[in-house]
């Protein structure tokens, strides 16, 4: 993984590249001093497949919180299926999940759909990105929209405080602007 500043169409902005082959969960820069238990996270990011990317790359961006002992919980986005042409694909264009027990995978055939929504989305477009946490849930709101894209109820590691991280996924080039955190 990498991390650099960057100008990205015009914004100042930290970069995050993973590795293609690094397992997911294992690309995030930690935010220096953070320390976030409850409120909100903004942050405008852009993400998108690398140009060294395998094939089926989705630009997963997003960002983590809560990380402590290598644990943390997370809401990130993926930004090729916001407007793909498979109904099924849009509807896991957002997903919550809790390194390292809780992955999608996992959420995905215990919970069907209860931890991805649909949102759109456009790879490597500047996407407005809040997430309001208190206790064991979170909602995720985008593009400033007034009602959230996906709402979480029961957070896997309760209700627990820790580090902030930008996190990318496997293969992604990832930018992060204008970054907010309100306790």
């Amino acid at each position: 993984m990498s991390v650099a500043n960057a100008l990205y169409q015009g914004k100042a902005a930290v970069r995050v590249d993973a590795l293609p082959i690094v397992a997911n969960g294992g690309s995030y820069a930690i935010l220096k001093g953070s320390h976030f238990h409850n409120g909100t996270i903004e942050v405008e990011l852009a993400g998108k497949p690398a140009a060294s990317a395998i094939a089926g790359a989705r630009g997963f961006i997003g960002i983590a919180f809560r990380m402590r002992e290598n644990r943390y919980e997370y809401i990130y986005l993926r930004p090729t299926n916001g407007r793909a042409d498979d109904q099924v694909r849009r509807n896991h264009s957002v997903q919550y999940g809790a390194y390292p027990d809780f992955d999608y995978d996992r959420l995905r055939k215990e919970s069907p759909e209860k931890y991805e929504s649909y949102v759109d989305l456009e790879p490597g477009v500047w996407t407005r990105y809040r997430i309001a946490i208190d206790g064991t849930k979170a909602r995720l709101f985008v593009h400033d929209a007034a009602q959230p894209c996906l709402i979480v109820d029961d957070m896997k590691l309760g209700d627990s405080e820790g580090a902030v991280a930008l996190w990318v996924g496997p293969g992604t080039e990832g930018y992060f602007a204008n970054l907010k955190i309100t306790q």
